[in-house]
C-alpha cells in the first residue's frame, strides 16, 4: 500500500471470544486455480446479510490507541473498535493495486504501484490484486498493533458497502497513519470504481476483521467465503 494524498483525484501527489467459538482456519484448494481465485460474481457473497452485521457495529469500543486519517492531510477521525471475535472500523476505500503485475496492475496503471505485498501466495508469489479480494490494514505502530488484536495475514475480513456483502482477506499492510484500503478485486466486486488512480470510494465502508482466523491457501477466495460465512454467523450470535 502506497501513502496517497488528500484525495484519490489528487493523484499527482500521490473482549476475547472462546477459542472454542470461532474456527481458526479454513482450507481451500492448494492448486490456486483460475476458478478458485478468479473474480467473485456476487458482491452479496453467503446468506448472511449486510444488515445483521451492521447491526452489530453500531456503537465502537475503541481499542485503538489514536485515530487514523483516511488520507494524506485529512484528520485523523476513524478509530478501530474491538468487539467479541472481531475489530473493525468504518471508514473510505482506497484501491489497492500492490502485488502482481497484470495488465491492471502496473506502473502506468497506478502510480503508487509496489510490486509485492506484505503476504504471499502459498507459492511464495505476491498476492494478485486484481483477482483476489483483499484488504489493507495500517502497520503496527503506537496507533494499534494489528497482530496483539489477534489478526494475522490470511485472517477473513467482512467488508460491507451499499448493503452488499464481500469477504476478502488481510493481504498488504499500509502507513501507519492511514486506514481504509482494499485490492481491485474487492472494490470491482462492490460495485467501486477500482481504478487505482481515481477509483475508490470516500466513506461508507465498514470493514470487520475476524480474529485468530486464517484462510489456507491466502489464494482462496472460495475458503475465504466458506469460512467469512460461518464466522459471521458466529459474530452475529455473539455480539
Amino acid at each position: 500500500m502506497r501513502s496517497r494524498t488528500l484525495t484519490l483525484t489528487a493523484a499527482a501527489g500521490a473482549a476475547l471470544l472462546a477459542t472454542a467459538a470461532l474456527p481458526a482456519n479454513a482450507s481451500g484448494p492448494s492448486s490456486g486455480s483460475a476458478s478458485d481465485t478468479a473474480n467473485p460474481t456476487s458482491a452479496q457473497e453467503g446468506s448472511v446479510s449486510a444488515a445483521d452485521l451492521l447491526a452489530k457495529v453500531t456503537s465502537c469500543s475503541q481499542i485503538s490507541n489514536s485515530k487514523y486519517k483516511t488520507d494524506d492531510g485529512t484528520s485523523a477521525s476513524i478509530p478501530v473498535c474491538g468487539k467479541n471475535g472481531a475489530v473493525f472500523w468504518k471508514a473510505d476505500m482506497d484501491i489497492d493495486c500492490d502485488g502482481q503485475r497484470t495488465s491492471k496492475c502496473n506502473e502506468d496503471t497506478d502510480p503508487w504501484y509496489q510490486d509485492d505485498t506484505a503476504f504471499h501466495q502459498s507459492d511464495g508469489k505476491p498476492l494478485r490484486a486484481d483477482s483476489l479480494p483483499y484488504v489493507v490494514v495500517p502497520s503496527s505502530s503506537r496507533i494499534w498493533n494489528y497482530s496483539s488484536a489477534g489478526i494475522k495475514g490470511g485472517g477473513v475480513v467482512a467488508v460491507i458497502y451499499n448493503n452488499r456483502v464481500q469477504y476478502a482477506v488481510v493481504g498488504d499492510t499500509g502507513p501507519t497513519q492511514i486506514i481504509g484500503e482494499a485490492s481491485y478485486a474487492t472494490g470491482k466486486a462492490l460495485s467501486i470504481n477500482p481504478d487505482p488512480e481515481n477509483g475508490g470510494t470516500d466513506s461508507g465502508v465498514t470493514y470487520i476483521l475476524f480474529k485468530n482466523s486464517k484462510v489456507s491457501p491466502i489464494e482462496s477466495h472460495r475458503a475465504a467465503v466458506t469460512l467469512g460465512e460461518e464466522l459471521a454467523k458466529e459474530f452475529i450470535q455473539n455480539n
